[in-house]
């Protein structure tokens, strides 16, 4: 069953992917992003708009940059916030997800900021959560990652403006990136000259997936005069399933983004990732770090637009406490 992400009133109350959601609400959503924005060398603005709220970070799956983000937005929004230790917690000694959502909703938690390597936990929590209380998708399986599709989507626009007159190339383990679905979703609904995937055959995904994208199982062509050159992190043990790639440096080898290689792509492409990168086997340090790179501008648009998503809910959370 289908989790119904506005409500009644058309407020955004949870954000559990990108498919679900509208143009216009897409655009909005960018928008407010922009707001948040900081000057170069200078943190974002601050806000008091969550002032009063409680924001709990439940990263049942590890991550650094994408908690690290969620807990400095609400900050800057001033909300009070709560990061649970998953190796601390009640689950790991055997307590239920829903358990410990509802210990966490008595003591007046109004969203959740939820990360978990497993599908479809996210929705279930915004299925059973009290009226008032939000759910955020900070990463599910390899399902969904909204506010990374928002964040990659955002940086393209800020380099590139309209993603409708752009080809863009995702490159890597499509099969398995939340990453890449959540781009696709993002993409698909405001519009995308042409969007390319990018890799070895095994890590191609369904071919009733990524409706429209154009398939290349060779890095030359398949970022011929691409715009965006967006590299995906391959995770070890996917060697496993690939017939003709034993390791990182065969990969690399095909694969892999270097100077030489980017010379395909337009003189003015940006490079991105969502990261952590592995130098030398999806991109090289002087690519990663050099003047087509735009990976560390992406980490900065990621906390302008979890703030930006922050903000958007937290207009549910008054109204449903009668605030409003």
């Amino acid at each position: 069953m289908q989790i119904r992400q506005t409500d009644e009133q058309g407020r955004l109350r949870h954000l559990i992917t990108l498919e679900d959601l509208d143009r216009e609400q897409l655009e909005s959503i960018l928008r407010h992003a922009e707001r948040y924005l900081s000057q170069p060398g200078k943190p974002p603005p601050r806000d008091t708009i969550l002032s009063g709220q409680t924001v709990a970070n439940l990263f049942f799956e590890a991550s650094t940059r994408t908690r690290a983000s969620f807990e400095l937005a609400a900050k800057r929004l001033s909300a009070d916030v709560l990061n649970l230790d998953v190796n601390m917690s009640s689950r790991a000694k055997g307590e239920s997800v829903m358990d410990t959502i509802f210990t966490l909703q008595a003591m007046h938690v109004d969203i959740f900021v939820v990360r978990d390597a497993s599908t479809g936990v996210p929705a279930m929590i915004a299925r059973q959560v009290a009226p008032h209380v939000c759910v955020l998708n900070a990463g599910e399986s390899d399902v969904s990652h909204p506010t990374q599709g928002l964040l990659d989507v955002l940086t393209m626009q800020l380099h590139k403006g309209d993603t409708s007159a752009l080809r863009i190339a995702i490159v890597g383990d499509i099969r398995h990136s939340r990453v890449a679905n959540s781009a696709y979703h993002a993409l698909s609904k405001l519009g995308v000259g042409e969007l390319r995937l990018v890799g070895p055959p095994e890590l191609m995904p369904e071919s009733d997936e990524f409706v429209g994208a154009v398939r290349d199982t060779t890095l030359d062509s398949g970022i011929r005069d691409a715009d965006v050159v967006m590299a995906l992190r391959l995770q070890k043990e996917r060697f496993a399933q690939l017939s003709d790639i034993p390791d990182s440096q065969e990969y690399h080898r095909r694969y892999g983004l270097t100077q030489a290689r980017m010379a395909a792509a337009k003189p003015d492409a940006i490079v991105m990732h969502p990261g952590p990168m592995n130098r030398g086997v999806e991109i090289d340090s002087s690519v990663a770090d050099g003047p087509q790179s735009v990976i560390r501008e992406q980490v900065a648009n990621g906390l302008a637009v979890r703030m930006a998503v922050l903000a958007r809910v937290h207009e549910h959370v008054r109204s449903a406490r009668g605030e409003a």
